[in-house]
């Protein structure tokens, strides 16, 4: 069985009817949180919301005014997941997320057209894709792609777009002796039903259950963006199609537009601008750096000279890293004094050290490293990690002082 969305991918509203509604768990990321909902599984009657499949995500879309979270196929059945609960047998209007629903039928469908060319052209053949949010990758069993070669397909495909090329589906039997000589990666185990064709004239027929484009001229245009590296002596080429090249170029005039404000240069020199910038703030890390270091030894010895010094020092900084702390600690000296040291935002994240006598550190380190919320190890007589938070800090060096009052005091 074919869905309306296969049948007819250009319809965006649709009347059919519930056929069961059953409670369900979706679990999903959420700003990389994984959560839980509770809601139902609906399946209908017939659908215009694609189930995921063929390397295309699915539809969104509403059932009446209820919000469609997923879609998903298991045999000839699509799965509607919802929230609200909705009654066997009514009567239920359907509607696409049309935005989303072509963004997804250009990708598709270009893919189908660049695979088709690639193959032609060079032999390359398309081993997986993906219709990623902001951009599509297309797996090429190929180590490399030629600059020249990426160049000439971009041109052939969109020169295939400009020639209103036609988009055809047909539907074939499994044992239809056509379904041979069709391009395919294999069916799914559960496939149930004929074979879908999608058929771009002249160009290539391909086994399919997506949604496409009627003409490839609706794919406007496609623009490669290059290839990375893939795994296996494979290559990725990365790929948009129709609305996303031109917000692609909308995003990279407004990047370009803030860079000539930000650089006070034209767009031409951005590189050469940022190069010099880059290689100015490599220059003041270093000095920092070497300031940090100086400081670092005058500080040591500015308490080492001080007549009132005791078998105790603590300090906090802002600017500085472990190096920094390890220096201090080294020219203080701490076979015979305490040394708390920290960096970073005074209430934030940041860096510490504890030195200092073995025996003392191994007993403090871990209560200072659950005062800080941090993580952290120790041996040796020093122990340093990662802050979450300093907003403690001051109950850490008010206990690591009444233990130095109170070991003096036992010593007397």
């Amino acid at each position: 069985m074919a869905f309306q969305c296969q049948r007819d991918c250009y319809m965006k509203e649709f009347v059919t009817s519930v056929v069961s509604c059953c409670p369900a768990d979706l679990k999903q990321e959420v700003n990389g949180k994984k959560e839980t909902l509770k809601g139902f599984n609906v399946k209908l009657q017939d659908t215009i919301l694609f189930p995921e499949g063929g390397g295309q995500p699915d539809d969104h879309g509403l059932i009446g005014d209820v919000p469609v979270l997923r879609v998903t196929r298991q045999g000839a059945e699509a799965i509607h997941f919802v929230r609200s609960s909705l009654e066997e047998g009514q009567e239920v209007q359907l509607k696409v997320d049309w935005e989303r629903r072509f963004d997804h039928m250009q990708q598709h469908s270009g893919q189908h057209l660049i695979t088709a060319l690639a193959d032609t052209m060079f032999g390359y053949k398309t081993t997986s894709w993906e219709l990623g949010r902001q951009r599509s990758s297309i797996e090429l069993d190929t180590p490399c792609v030629k600059p020249a070669e990426l160049q000439a397909l971009e041109e052939a495909v969109n020169e295939k777009i400009r020639a209103h090329v036609p988009v055809t589906v047909q539907l074939l039997s499994i044992d239809d002796p056509a379904v041979e000589k069709v391009r395919s990666r294999g069916l799914p185990d559960d496939h149930a039903g004929p074979i879908r064709i999608i058929d771009i004239e002249g160009v290539d027929a391909n086994m399919c259950c997506g949604t496409h484009v009627s003409n490839l001229s609706h794919l406007q245009v496609i623009k490669l963006l290059g290839t990375e590296k893939g795994k296996k002596s494979k290559t990725n080429l990365i790929f948009l199609t129709g609305n996303r090249v031109l917000k692609y170029a909308e995003k990279s005039y407004s990047t370009e537009r803030s860079l000539v404000s930000l650089l006070k240069t034209g767009a031409d020199d951005h590189v050469e601008a940022v190069d010099k910038l880059q290689k100015s703030v490599k220059l003041l890390q270093k000095s920092n750096l070497s300031l940090l270091r100086d400081m670092a030894v005058l500080i040591a010895q500015n308490f080492k000279n001080s007549p009132q010094r005791g078998n105790f020092f603590s300090l906090h900084k802002k600017e500085g890293d472990n190096e920094f702390m390890n220096i201090i600690a080294n020219e203080i000296g701490t076979e015979e004094t305490l040394v708390f040291l920290t960096v970073g935002e005074e209430k934030g994240p940041g860096l510490f050290l504890l030195a200092g006598p073995s025996g003392v550190v191994t007993e403090m380190g871990p209560r200072v490293l659950e005062m800080l919320q941090g993580k952290g190890a120790g041996k040796n007589g020093r122990f340093q990690g990662k802050a979450n938070s300093l907003a403690r800090r001051g109950d850490v060096e008010a206990f690591l002082q009444e233990h130095c009052k109170h070991h003096a005091s036992e010593e007397e």
